[in-house]
């Protein structure tokens, strides 16, 4: 293996949107450097499941339209 090709890797301090903090080895920044996160698997709706609505009543109004005849049973929101 070539010397002195690969990146400076060290410990760097991860402060997640709760406050709480983690030490992870990074090549980001030096080292003891710290890295604020504004959205993390706490906060983000994506992993949290969120409020979000997938489909909203106007786009399932015009797919169960578009599809009536096609013998299926419509499809209904979630909640």
């Amino acid at each position: 293996m070539k010397k002195d090709i690969h990146p400076d890797y060290h410990d760097v301090n991860i402060i997640m949107t709760d406050g709480s903090a983690h030490t992870f080895r990074s090549t980001m920044g030096k080292a003891g450097d710290s890295l604020r996160l504004d959205v993390d698997c706490k906060s983000h709706p994506a992993w949290t499941g969120g409020s979000q609505q997938i489909l909203r009543a106007g786009q399932l109004d015009r797919f169960n339209k578009k599809f009536a005849n096609f013998g299926m049973a419509t499809v209904t929101k979630q909640k």
